[in-house]
């Protein structure tokens, strides 16, 4: 009797494909792709301007360490002696060109032999805590490395911080941008394809469709109902990041901007799912392969730099990443992973696009 009970209870579970994406393949893709992330390898090398302005033994000693083979696999070098390149490669730090830019000191060799401490200035992109820290560690492991073959002296040789930013930033003002964004794809993905689904399935859409209203003046209801809910839930998020924990907001009318057609772009995938989807399980199957990869890979949790280079494909193809991307250069001022007009363009044809095939597939019943 009970080996009956539990063979039944064993294919009703099997045959329950939701609970078993979530208790069985979720935990899989979680671990995998945090695997990946923080495991140190196959992470893709940081883009590193290496400016060595000492003549001295020291700085050539520096130069054969951050080009050596061990140092290539995380970091990808460009080496030169020019001030001029110096403020070069500064301007493409900010401009999210480079990663970081190593600067070793005119003086380095001649503190080094006379007993001094000496700085190595590492300029790094401070709205990029997480990957800052990285780098910095592995910059610190080979300063450390290269004061340990000074006998006899305590470490001479600094790591030095200087940041591209003028505004202290923490890793919450990184966070709250990011969690915009993905409040925004939820809103369009499941409170607007799994609602839809649904009306459709209780043959309320046929209803209204059946009405004198023009159809597309039901839709447009439902759209506007939904902006009304982004705007709503962007004035919650800024709110409590600006008043509890003092998130400032760099450019308040573009990060409007941006969360509107963000929104709309989400809604107009939101409403192609609904289209495409015949069932709310297989509404909710859809929805879910979509926000899955995007809430990890849109870089909203973690650097773009962080992830494995393999991964790069699928990153740029993913709307999230351009709109955690628009978002954070409109309220933080941090440094781009895209221009903000590629961001802009990039949101908008998704949204084209989504809407023009929402359109032309929806179904009323």
């Amino acid at each position: 009797m009970i080996l009956s009970l539990y063979i039944a209870s064993l294919k009703e579970y099997i045959r329950d494909r939701m609970t078993l994406f979530w208790t069985l393949a979720f935990p899989v893709l979680f671990i995998i792709i945090f695997g990946l992330i923080f495991s140190g390898g196959g992470g893709s090398a940081y883009n590193v301007a290496l400016v060595n302005l000492d003549t001295g033994t020291a700085g050539q000693q520096m130069v054969s360490a951050f080009n050596s083979d061990g140092a290539k696999k995380y970091l990808s070098v460009k080496n030169t002696t020019s001030v001029t390149d110096q403020n070069h490669f500064q301007d493409q730090l900010k401009q999210g060109k480079l990663d970081m830019v190593i600067v070793l000191p005119p003086n380095l060799s001649q503190n080094i032999n006379a007993g001094q401490p000496s700085d190595v200035q590492l300029y790094l992109d401070n709205s990029k805590q997480t990957q800052a820290s990285i780098m910095t560690g592995i910059v610190d492991s080979f300063v450390t490395s290269i004061n340990n073959t000074i006998p006899g002296r305590a470490p001479l040789l600094k790591v030095a911080q200087v940041s591209v930013n003028t505004t202290t930033l923490n890793t919450i003002d990184y966070l709250v941008p990011g969690i915009l964004a993905m409040s925004l794809m939820q809103l369009g993905l499941f409170g607007t394809a799994l609602p839809l689904v649904s009306l459709r399935e209780r043959k309320i859409l046929r209803r209204l469709g059946a009405t004198p209203l023009p159809r597309s003046a039901v839709l447009i209801s439902q759209v506007l109902l939904r902006l009304t809910i982004a705007v709503f839930q962007t004035g919650i998020i800024l709110g409590i990041g600006y008043f509890a924990f003092g998130v400032a907001i760099a450019n308040p009318l573009t990060t409007v901007v941006v969360a509107v057609l963000g929104a709309m772009m989400f809604i107009s995938i939101g409403y192609l799912i609904a289209s495409l989807a015949r069932t709310q399980e297989s509404a909710n199957g859809i929805t879910q392969a979509v926000n899955f990869p995007m809430l990890f890979l849109s870089g909203i949790f973690f650097p773009l730099a962080a992830l494995p280079s393999f991964l790069t494909f699928i990153v740029k193809a993913l709307p999230l990443t351009y709109l955690a991307d628009a978002m954070r250069q409109a309220m933080i001022n941090s440094t781009p992973d895209f221009p903000l007009t590629v961001d802009i363009l990039v949101i908008t044809a998704w949204l084209v696009v989504c809407g023009f095939l929402s359109v032309r597939f929806f179904r009323w019943e």
